[in-house]
């Protein structure tokens, strides 16, 4: 009887450090070689967006860029500057899959005589560490960006991750969790943070129009402010706290100011009732406008005098937060996940160098203090704190500066830097 035996990488002693794949020992530069990165999928996706960009990178560097993984819209644009696309059905635990893998990883990396494996999943990098076994090829993985409670199966295929000779990782909060789950020394992992669309969320690419229509259908007269709170309408974002703060900043005198709150409201119908009903018990009910999901964040930005993330659980990304500093507008976030990382603010920098305030999560009082400090400013001073939370943006989050970051831990390898 045929027996599936799932592909193993070398076996690991319990509770000791993740051993890695042997050092390829001929040192290169980036100019000639080949880069292999694997992605789930080539759609409209921060991962496969990032992989494009990398690509254009490396070509311009003179490297050989190939991206691997199911098709999707990108391929046109990977092809279209000179990238190249593998198909490869990679994200997935499937044992007959993950052998085809394997298979097909060795053969393209003899044949296409490819320098550096970068895996994007944990599937992907559990069929690269196999694949290369035997091979002179540096292998880069990524930690995604959802921290899994710890099971069997997830742990076993995480682990992957943890093997490469360079790991990426999108935050440090996520490196941190990772460093301890896996007993990692720090030196290995690399915080490169997703890229947005700074070309898109951009002051310049928002025309004044569109702002104005977008206060005209929020029902916002010209004099008042706007407090903007993007995210879905749930208990774990924690728009119930807006209301008490804004109650706080009524009561201190602030009554020209509206909350908008931008996000999926249906879904979670008796937390929305119960911040419709929480703005009614504090009289601030008026003050509030329930808009949905919106379609034109950067408008919505835009028109935000500032933005407010009160999540009280870590989320995803920290996305909303940089978003924000991109429309070069002051965020308020409470200190949880990421979200403290993707902000300027004492005491991890000078007061000179603030982008906006973090809170403690569930502290209405915090929360109020930093709403008012952002509406408090003169119209210099805030403009000066929005042209550093763009420039912030632009330096890290950028797709050229995340593309860019990619490049120079490649870079390092070949080189065989530390």
């Amino acid at each position: 009887m045929l027996r599936l035996v799932t592909p193993q990488p070398p076996p690991q002693r319990k509770g000791q450090p993740i051993k890695v794949p042997a050092q390829p020992r001929a040192p290169r530069t980036l100019a000639g070689a080949t880069i292999l990165q694997i992605v789930p999928v080539l759609r409209e996706e921060p991962l496969a967006h990032a992989a494009v960009d990398t690509a254009l990178t490396l070509l311009q560097a003179g490297a050989r860029a190939i991206v691997a993984g199911d098709g999707g819209p990108l391929v046109g644009e990977l092809r279209a500057f000179g990238g190249e696309w593998i198909p490869m059905a990679n994200d997935t635990y499937n044992p007959l899959a993950l052998r085809r893998n394997i298979h097909m990883l060795e053969r393209m990396i003899g044949n296409e005589r490819i320098d550096i494996v970068h895996a994007l999943s944990a599937g992907s990098a559990w069929s690269a560490l196999s694949a290369i076994s035997r091979m002179p090829v540096w292998l880069v993985t990524s930690f995604g960006d959802r921290l899994e409670a710890p099971s069997w199966l997830g742990s076993k295929f995480e682990g992957a991750l943890a093997r490469g000779h360079r790991i990426i990782a999108p935050s440090s909060y996520v490196a941190h969790a990772m460093i301890e789950r896996h007993k990692l020394n720090a030196d290995r992992i690399t915080v490169i943070p997703r890229r947005i669309d700074t070309a898109q969320f951009s002051p310049a690419a928002v025309h004044p129009d569109r702002v104005a229509a977008l206060r005209r259908a929020w029902g916002i007269l010209p004099n008042f402010r706007i407090v903007l709170v993007p995210g879905r309408v749930a208990p774990w974002n924690g728009q119930i706290g807006v209301v008490d703060a804004a109650r706080l900043l009524v009561g201190n005198g602030r009554r020209n100011v509206v909350f908008v709150l931008a996000g999926d409201d249906r879904i979670e119908p008796n937390y929305r009732k119960a911040v419709l009903q929480r703005a009614r018990a504090q009289a601030v009910d008026t003050l509030f406008r329930l808009v949905g999901h919106c379609n034109d964040m950067p408008t919505a930005l835009a028109a935000a005098d500032v933005v407010v993330v009160p999540a009280l659980k870590p989320p995803l990304t920290g996305r909303a937060v940089t978003e924000a500093q991109a429309m070069g507008r002051p965020a308020v976030v409470n200190a949880v996940g990421m979200l403290p990382e993707n902000v300027l603010a004492p005491p991890r920098m000078a007061e000179e160098l603030r982008t906006g305030w973090v809170v403690r999560p569930g502290h209405a009082g915090e929360l109020a203090r930093g709403i008012a400090n952002a509406l408090s400013m003169d119209r210099k001073t805030y403009d000066a704190m929005g042209a550093r939370a763009r420039q912030f943006a632009e330096f890290m989050f950028s797709p050229q500066s995340v593309s860019a970051a990619v490049r120079g831990l490649y870079t390092s390898l070949l080189s065989r830097e530390p």
